[in-house]
Formats: C-alpha cells, sequence, structure tokens
C-alpha cells in the first residue's frame, strides 16, 4: 500500500492574481455583509488615526500648558473612541465571520456536486486522500481568505497609507525621512508571500499524500494485519510524514527570517524618529506632544506591518488552496449530458451494441468490435479470463465510460443522446463486491427509491431473502449496518443489494452472480433471488457458475477484448451447448472451470 511521490513543486509559479481574484469572486452573493464590514473596519482605521492626535493635544495643551481641562476631555474621548472600536470590530469580524463561512458552505457543495458529476475515468486516477484534504483543509484556508484575512489585508494596506498622510501633516521632513522604510517592507512582504506560496502548495500536496496514506491503511486494516506487514507500514508512513515536517520546518525557516526582519525595520524607523525628532524638539521647529505623537503612529504602523508578515504568508497558503480547490470545479467529465439531450423514458430493454471499440484514457485498448443485438427479456452471460473485458463491457452500457468507437442502444436511442439520469433510472446493478453505506438496513435497501414505504421496502426483501435474517436483528430495518456494511456476511450484504435493485425495478440488469466467497445454503438462497430478480428483464451476467450459463439466451466468450464465440438459445438447444459443439475455447473453460464435480 504504497503512494505516489509528490512531484517537486518550483518555489515561484505565475498565476496568483487570478486565483485571488476568484477566491474573492466567491463573496459576490454577499456584498451587502461585506461591505458593511469594510467600512466598519475603514471607520476604525479612522479612528486609530485620530487616537495620536488627542494624544498631542494631551501632551501640548494639557500637560504643557497646565489646562486640566483639555486633559480630562482627551482622556474622555480616548475612552469613548476605544469602546466604539470594540463595537465595530465585533460586529466587522461577525458579518465577516458569517460572508466567509457561506463561502466555505457553497465551495463544499460545489465539490460535492463536482465530485458527484465526474465520470469514472477521474475517479480511477483521483486519491481519495487527496479529495478529502482540498474538500476540508483547503476549503477552510479558502474560507480564511475571503474573511479575516483580506478584509485585514485592506485594513493594513490603508492604515499604512492613513498613517504616512498623517505623519506628512505633522512634519513633512521627517516624515518623508521615516516612510523611507516602507517600500522596504513592501518588498520584503511582497518576496516573503512569492516564495511562501508555492512552499504552501507543496505542503497541502503532501498533507494529501499522507492522509491517502492512512486512509488506504485504515481501510485495509484487515489485510495489514493479516499480512503482518504493521512495521512497514509504519515505516512508509513515517517516511512520508517525514517529508512533511522537512516541508514544514523549511516554511519555519522561511517565517523565521521574514517576520524578525519585518520587525527590525520598524524598529529602526523608531529609533530615526527619536534621534532626529528629538534633534527638532530641541531646536524649536517640533512641539513635544508631536513627536509622542509620531512616535505613536511609528507604533501604530508596527502593528500593521507584523499583521503584514502573518497575512502575507496566510494569502499564500489560502491562493495555493483556492488553486488545487479549482483543479477539481474546472474538470471536466469525460462523460456528461450532450446539448439536447432528452429524458430515456420507460423502455422494454431491446439493447443493441454497434461495432464497440473502447480504450481506458484513450490509451488502454481493452474492448475491440463488439457487435451484439440483445431482445427485451433476454439473459447474455459473458465468460473470459481475468482482462478478456467483461467488466468494460458493462460498464459501458450506464455510460460510466463512452466508447471510443461505435454506440450504444436502448430500443433505438442511442445513450448518448439520452440524459445519464434517465439512463441510469432504467438500468439496476448488483455486483458482488456489494457496496452498502454506514446507514439503517432501511436506507439502503431504499437508497434507489428513498420515498419508498416500509411495506415496499418489506416486499423487497423478501423477493431478495433478506427479510428473514433482517428480522432477526436486534432493530430489525433500522439496525444500522457499519461502514461497508462489515457488520453484515457477505452473502447477507449481497441479498441487501439484490432488495435495493428490486425496490428500484429496473428494466434492464447488470449482475455478477459469483457466489465462492458464501456458503452453500447462502448461495442456493442468492441464487433463487437472482432468478426472481431477472424474471423479464434484459440482464447481463459476468458468469460464475454453470447453472447461469444454462439459463442464458445468449453466450459471448470474450479473449483480448473481442468476442471469440458465441452460443444462442434455440428451440432445439442451448446456448451452452451450441458452444460445446462449436468452440474449443468454451469447452476448455467448461472443463476447467464450469464443469460441476462427479
Amino acid at each position: 500500500m504504497t503512494t505516489e511521490a509528490v512531484a517537486p513543486i518550483p518555489l515561484r509559479r505565475p498565476g496568483s492574481l487570478p486565483i485571488l481574484a476568484r477566491c474573492l469572486g466567491l463573496l459576490r452573493p454577499y456584498n451587502r455583509l461585506v461591505l458593511s464590514s469594510y467600512l466598519l473596519y475603514l471607520t476604525d482605521n479612522g479612528i486609530v488615526l485620530v487616537m495620536p492626535l488627542i494624544i498631542r493635544a494631551i501632551v501640548d495643551q494639557g500637560i504643557k500648558g497646565g489646562r486640566i481641562a483639555t486633559i480630562w476631555w482627551g482622556v474622555a474621548a480616548l475612552l469613548g473612541l476605544a469602546l466604539v472600536r470594540g463595537l465595530f470590530t465585533f460586529l466587522s469580524g461577525r458579518w465577516t465571520e458569517i460572508a466567509s463561512q457561506n463561502v466555505a458552505y457553497d465551495l463544499r457543495n460545489q465539490l460535492h456536486t463536482k465530485l458527484q458529476s465526474l465520470s469514472f475515468s477521474y475517479h480511477d486516477q483521483a486519491e481519495t486522500g487527496q479529495l478529502l484534504t482540498r474538500a476540508v483543509n483547503d476549503v477552510d484556508r479558502v474560507r480564511f481568505l475571503t474573511g479575516r484575512a483580506f478584509v485585514r489585508l485592506i485594513e493594513v494596506v490603508t492604515l499604512i497609507l492613513g498613517i504616512a498622510i498623517a505623519m506628512l501633516l505633522l512634519h513633512p521632513v521627517l516624515a518623508l525621512l521615516t516612510l523611507l522604510i516602507v517600500p522596504l517592507l513592501a518588498h520584503r512582504a511582497l518576496a516573503f508571500g512569492s516564495r511562501f506560496r508555492p512552499l504552501s502548495r507543496a505542503i497541502q500536496q503532501q498533507l494529501s499524500t499522507l492522509t491517502t496514506f492512512l486512509e488506504q491503511n485504515l481501510r485495509g486494516a484487515r489485510i495489514v494485519k493479516a499480512f503482518a506487514q504493521e512495521e512497514a507500514e509504519m515505516g512508509r508512513f513515517e517516511e512520508e510524514n517525514s517529508a512533511l515536517f522537512s516541508l514544514n520546518v523549511t516554511a519555519g525557516r522561511v517565517r523565521a527570517i521574514n517576520l524578525p526582519l519585518l520587525r527590525l525595520l520598524v524598529s529602526v524607523g523608531t529609533v530615526f524618529i527619536l534621534l532626529y525628532g528629538g534633534y527638532l524638539v530641541m531646536q524649536g521647529q517640533l512641539t513635544i506632544g508631536a513627536l509622542v505623537a509620531f512616535t505613536t503612529y511609528v507604533g501604530q504602523l508596527l502593528i500593521p506591518v507584523r499583521r503584514l508578515g502573518m497575512i502575507v504568508p496566510a494569502i499564500a497558503q489560502a491562493v495555493a488552496s483556492g488553486e488545487r480547490i479549482f483543479e477539481i470545479l474546472d474538470a471536466e467529465s469525460e462523460v456528461a449530458d450532450e446539448p439536447g439531450a432528452q429524458p430515456l423514458g420507460t423502455v422494454q430493454g431491446h439493447v443493441h451494441f454497434e461495432r464497440i471499440h473502447f480504450a481506458y484514457f484513450g490509451r488502454h485498448r481493452v474492448l475491440e468490435d463488439i457487435d451484439l443485438e440483445v431482445q427485451p427479456g433476454e439473459v447474455v452471460a459473458l465468460l473470459g479470463a481475468t482482462g478478456s473485458g467483461k467488466s468494460s463491457v458493462i460498464s459501458l452500457l450506464p455510460r460510466f465510460y463512452d466508447p471510443t468507437r461505435g454506440r450504444i442502444l436502448i430500443d433505438g436511442h442511442d445513450i448518448r443522446g439520452v440524459t445519464l439520469a434517465s439512463l441510469r433510472e432504467q438500468i439496476g446493478i448488483v455486483l458482488q463486491d456489494t457496496t452498502l453505506f454506514a446507514d439503517t438496513i432501511r436506507e439502503n435497501i431504499a437508497f434507489g427509491r428513498p420515498g419508498a414505504s416500509d411495506d415496499e421496502i418489506a416486499a423487497a426483501a423478501q423477493g431478495a431473502a433478506a427479510h428473514g435474517f433482517i428480522m432477526e436483528l436486534p432493530q430489525q430495518y433500522a439496525t444500522r449496518v457499519g461502514e461497508r456494511g462489515v457488520t453484515l456476511s457477505g452473502g447477507q450484504k449481497q441479498r441487501i443489494a439484490i432488495a435495493r435493485t428490486i425496490l428500484k425495478d429496473p428494466r434492464i440488469l447488470i449482475l455478477d452472480d459469483a457466489t465462492s466467497s458464501v456458503d452453500t445454503e447462502t448461495e442456493a438462497l442468492i441464487q433463487e433471488a437472482l432468478a426472481r430478480l431477472m424474471r423479464g428483464r434484459t440482464s447481463f451476467v459476468i458468469a460464475q457458475r454453470l447453472s447461469t450459463i444454462r439459463q442464458a439466451d445468449q453466450v459471448l466468450i470474450l479473449e483480448n477484448g473481442r468476442i471469440a464465440a458465441r452460443g444462442r438459445r434455440t428451440a432445439e438447444h442451448t446456448a451452452h451447448d451450441e458452444l460445446l459443439r462449436t468452440s474449443g475455447l468454451y469447452a476448455e473453460i467448461y472443463h476447467r472451470q464450469l464443469r460441476p464435480p462427479l
């Protein structure tokens, strides 16, 4: 259970601004909340800029001028403004969080909808851990960007500009000399962000790899223990964890170098003001109150610069996460409704494969020149070695994949010209590897028809020979089956899957009737349930037993993606009998796999 190594990611990647703009565009439905919160933040910045001027008045007019009333007025004004700032901070923070949480809510819904709509070929190549990380961690980083991160960036930029203007009004020469550090701060912050963004993407990528590895080990815990591979898997996990650790250490080193450097630049500016400003005060060109206001402004400048040092890497991380999210949202499904696709409606079940060719991902050829016509209600049995193309044939019918050449017709309708939902409503699937959800038995049976009544569900379970064992369970149909149905036996899970298909009542069936993993009694129950299920329906069966083949109207032998032999039931003989006479390949399969023991 190894995972694919993370490809090296360059430390500089283009395209940050379009991704940033797209992330912020997610706030568009919540413009009123966002604009209101931004307005409060800007008003709060105005209050911050006024406070040093009040302090200057307290020092110059109150303390130096001996005016007690000015001191009291100034102190009261500072307290009042502090209370107003507290209220504004509460409201703006609340509104910003509501807007950003809505963005996260929308993104998760969009991701889930997109993942549900993408074709099997996408999921064949995607890793579950990668998708989980993008849907959870990456969405949360984008949420932070659209919330506090970007509004803080606006607050920081406007506050720096406001402080610059206020300092220029107090003393232009001293202000210009002091503000020489601002371009250095901006350059350092941008350089920090340009390096930190791709590094953040690498961290997220490695975190996804680690999540995938952990997910596979949890899902395959029984296999790991059965093969005594705990030590080996722990070693592989430690290797991936070490790679994540190294990336985080690199990110920490980048932060450790840049953040103190930003603070150092601000401290140099403060020292310069005290030296040159003190000289101006002694020369009578600057009041003590103005110098105190200047130093207060520089102290205030430290706050946005410090925030800038935290915001820039956060935005870099969020942009990298946004890029990973948009990769999913922008992915195109290879199988989708064509423009003008119409609902299929109820069908009789006449299926025609016309000269079908198919290659996975357009490269790996698995089917070639498959021509097959099936009348309504007929049973088609598919035989062949592993890799012969049996599963590929049945995967094309519900359009899990599209053929590279040829077409498939149902009642004369090209399945590419009908909607996917209406096509799949007419098809029921029961496979050996049954998938159940961590829910009640009732909900699992009703999965294809959520509005089914209890009586309909019970009738479907009786038809699948499942009602008896369900009624013996502690909570009967309300019993939860556990993740992937692990609390049930293989035969019980398969009968629930059959009940689910009976309840759906499709016209076309796809079945894998393998029951090698169950006992003889359970096998007989499953075979009876499958026989009832197939009655009157067009059925495609990956055959594993002679009884199924004897019942089939057509039997196809697949070899290397082609139909190597074909038998059809007639009034005189079965498809099995015809193939025994005409096909040496079938005779070999029969004697090796299908013939019952003497």
